[in-house]
């Protein structure tokens, strides 16, 4: 006799006795800190404005994190709206979202913190500089039919902290400006005590001793002079401190003052430099000057978070 299929012993064992085994209840969890949430939520929203004109609907705080999203993922305005309303609707929240032409709007006016570092104590700032490409309808016609004009780009200007690598300056100008030139604009923008200004070449300028001796005067100005470089008239009875790395140079040869002066943690900044390329991207996506630099200022903002959750903790194993 052929016994039914339906009345034949489950196929793996331990289901025989299914019914006499104990069974362990599903772990249940509370969550505390609805709080948080709660002003989440409700920060989305623009606080009433007490003075005259139109009142915005959204925050500073959803346009910020708006823009963050279209930086770290490569996308247009219409997309990042796109995003922005898929997630909110797979959280099941009565939020609206904003529209890629208050975006674009708003990104000219948004007031940003300044950049902050996790780090305490003296500050040692590296300094360089970095082209950006001009994104947006050139892109498109260099794909579609192949032109080969000169493409035009902005110059991004950047200093971070030689300890953890955050960037606390950043201005974006023109591809013609000197690098030389924007170094107090960067100084302008750091709170903090600087020991030390490390930059390569190209800031080999008196005005950049004078100006980071005017804000800093106890900060190490860390500079290689150029090949033909010449100590100043009063080297011998009052030399500078471009006048010392001159001797050290000659006596020790640009080697040894590398290593003498940690010149070679300059190394650090082109590391930051390839890491905002390869997350964000070698191009500016925004079209005015106003909303480039705020592009670039939510760009390091990010970099700094996700820099800030990627650290590992260590310690040296002896």
């Amino acid at each position: 006799m052929v016994v039914p299929f339906s009345v034949r012993k489950p196929a793996v064992p331990f289901k025989h006795h299914a019914e006499h085994r104990h069974h362990i209840p599903k772990p249940r969890y509370r969550v505390t800190n609805w709080r948080e949430y709660d002003a989440a939520i409700a920060a989305w929203r623009a606080e009433p404005r007490t003075t005259p004109g139109g009142q915005p609907y959204y925050s500073a705080l959803a346009i910020t994190t708006a823009l963050t999203i279209r930086a770290i993922f490569h996308l247009a305005l219409r997309q990042t709206e796109g995003l922005i309303g898929s997630v909110i609707r797979l959280l099941g929240l009565a939020l609206t979202v904003p529209d890629h032409s208050t975006m674009c709007r708003r990104s000219k006016t948004l007031v940003l913190p300044p950049l902050r570092r996790s780090g305490s104590g003296p500050l040692h700032l590296l300094v360089d500089s970095t082209g950006l490409k001009l994104g947006g309808a050139g892109e498109w016609l260099i794909e579609k039919h192949g032109t080969s004009r000169r493409r035009s780009w902005r110059k991004l200007h950047i200093g971070i902290d030689a300890g953890s690598g955050e960037i606390v300056a950043i201005e974006l100008t023109e591809k013609d400006v000197d690098d030389a030139a924007r170094t107090g604009a960067l100084l302008d923008q750091v709170s903090y005590p600087i020991a030390s200004f490390t930059a390569d070449g190209a800031y080999d300028q008196d005005r950049v001793y004078e100006t980071v001796i005017e804000r800093h005067p106890d900060a190490a100005v860390i500079v290689p002079p150029r090949s033909t470089a010449m100590l100043s008239a009063s080297a011998g009875a009052a030399p500078t401190r471009r006048d010392k790395h001159i001797r050290e140079i000659a006596e020790h040869g640009r080697m040894g003052w590398q290593k003498s002066s940690d010149y070679n943690v300059l190394a650090k900044i082109e590391a930051a430099i390839g890491r905002y390329k390869w997350v964000i991207g070698d191009a500016l996506r925004s079209r005015t000057d106003r909303t480039e630099a705020t592009e670039v200022a939510i760009a390091a903002a990010a970099l700094n978070r996700m820099l800030g959750l990627g650290r590992p903790n260590y310690v040296r194993i002896v």
